[in-house]
């Protein structure tokens, strides 16, 4: 059974972080397992030009790419890692020609996977019109606003759509590279592969554990002292009215401002705050959810638990499993 898995790699300079990305798939396409199957796969690397060509990607590091774009058409998969950044920006456009063999491959029937930014790439090559569509939080509304026929969705790791697989960023490629074995050769070889590499088979919860969710850094000036006044006080009461009256407003201009300034309600953005010092709660002091959910202003323990499953996709204890500093009862 043939596997090939061509890597398509974009022009322009990449940053030393997508070395991670292109790790991964060299790591698990193209090195060979033959104890967890025989053939594995073959994995191709592949830039615009036809003759092999040496990318710099930081750090005095290159990469070499040996094929060109014409093994993309006879690719059972075929995957794009992270474009340049000004090609997230549309500072600069994809080559035409990545974009014409990328269209090519998926009417071929290849499977296409983009991994982190390399979304962009799939949808600059009209291959997620209408589709869902994973992406790192950071470069989800960039991605929404170039593309809006495309759904994005910035809570999760990855989503497969069956003949088209996305990706969040770095570690989350590991993820979806997994998923794929575990597609192609099942269960059992993927998580002896995982077990390889000294990683979970399957992480639990999305990106929501990942997403920053303290004050903005440029609030509305007007807003700025009231809402770090606020994030001092979490542990005590507050509502809506009484930071309003704290910013001379009416409750319904200060609604208005701060959804203007930070794109959320007072309510949602009070609740972000609270889940935020939770979370550096549980990253930081061995406090028991009882106090933390006191000193959070959440309440209860089950109050904390609910709103945790909710929004960040997992439970405390999970979260602290994940994220836990030495701990500090200072």
């Amino acid at each position: 059974m043939s596997r090939t898995v061509a890597m398509a790699i974009a022009p322009g300079a990449l940053h030393p972080w997508d070395l991670y990305e292109l790790g991964v798939v060299a790591s698990i396409f193209g090195t060979p397992q033959p104890d967890l199957a025989d053939p594995w796969y073959e994995l191709k690397v592949c830039s615009v030009d036809a003759q092999p060509q040496t990318q710099p990607i930081g750090f005095g590091a290159f990469l070499r790419a040996e094929h060109g774009l014409v093994d993309l058409l006879t690719a059972d998969t075929v995957i794009v890692p992270s474009v340049a950044a000004e090609c997230v920006t549309a500072e600069r456009e994809l080559p035409a020609e990545l974009l014409d063999a990328l269209a090519a491959a998926h009417r071929g029937g290849a499977r296409m996977v983009g991994l982190c930014d390399g979304t962009f790439a799939l949808a600059a090559a009209g291959l997620v019109e209408g589709r869902r569509v994973a992406a790192h939080w950071v470069h989800a509304e960039t991605l929404a606003k170039r593309f809006p026929g495309i759904d994005v969705d910035d809570s999760v790791l990855y989503v497969d759509d069956g003949d088209v697989l996305t990706s969040a960023g770095m570690t989350a490629a590991v993820d979806l590279c997994l998923h794929l074995v575990r597609r192609d050769l099942g269960a059992a070889v993927a998580n002896k592969l995982a077990r390889r590499m000294v990683i979970p088979p399957h992480r639990s919860g999305g990106q929501a554990q990942y997403v920053d969710r303290t004050v903005p850094p440029h609030p509305a000036d007007d807003l700025g002292v009231v809402l770090q006044w606020a994030v001092e006080h979490l542990d005590e009461p507050l509502t809506v009215e009484a930071l309003a009256a704290r910013a001379n407003m009416s409750p319904r201009t200060f609604h208005r401002r701060l959804h203007r300034s930070t794109g959320a309600t007072p309510m949602q953005w009070l609740l972000n705050q609270r889940l935020a010092h939770a979370q550096s709660l549980l990253e930081t002091t061995d406090f028991n959810i009882e106090r933390i959910s006191r000193l959070s202003g959440l309440g209860t323990a089950t109050n904390l638990r609910r709103h945790f499953a909710s929004v960040i996709g997992v439970t405390p204890a999970e979260y602290r499993r994940t994220f836990a500093r030495p701990a500090s009862t200072g």
